[in-house]
């Protein structure tokens, strides 16, 4: 039996939300093995990404620039203070603010990560060219999305 256009729209295969689903799920399994030799979870990888970009920002800015809630950072970055990676310290100007910092732990990582963006560039088997043109039409996609949020 043929499928009727809207069938069609509901068939598994023709979801643009299960090709970034199951290609996240292959994304992140690379991570994994990639991330375990640093000792961090991708979410982990993020956030020290953030610092290694700009050191002492509060939990509230590395959640915007995360897309994260408190409550998903806070246990995260409580893992990574206990690994001596981090401190969390109230900012002086106000109390209610937390502001993460990076240990010279945390700094001297950045130099044994940076060869992740490489590897996962190879893994993912694209030219850069390939690789910039993708992140722009997802972050337009993000964006497009967030608007009707």
């Amino acid at each position: 039996m043929r499928a009727t256009p809207n069938q069609a729209s509901l068939e598994l295969d023709n979801q643009l939300c299960f090709a970034l689903y199951s290609t996240s799920l292959a994304l992140n399994k690379v991570y994994r093995k990639l991330l375990r030799k640093l000792g961090l979870t991708y979410p982990q990888y993020l956030v020290m990404m953030v610092l290694w970009q700009r050191d002492a920002l509060s939990v509230s800015d590395i959640g915007g620039r995360l897309f994260l809630d408190s409550a998903t950072l806070t246990p995260l970055l409580k893992r990574l203070e206990a690994a001596d990676l981090v401190t969390r310290t109230r900012a002086i100007s106000d109390e209610r603010q937390v502001v993460i910092a990076l240990t010279p732990a945390g700094r001297a990582l950045k130099k044994q990560a940076s060869n992740v963006p490489i590897t996962m560039s190879r893994a993912a088997e694209c030219s850069i060219d390939e690789i910039g043109s993708l992140k722009v039409q997802l972050e337009r996609l993000r964006t497009s999305l967030l608007k009707h949020a």
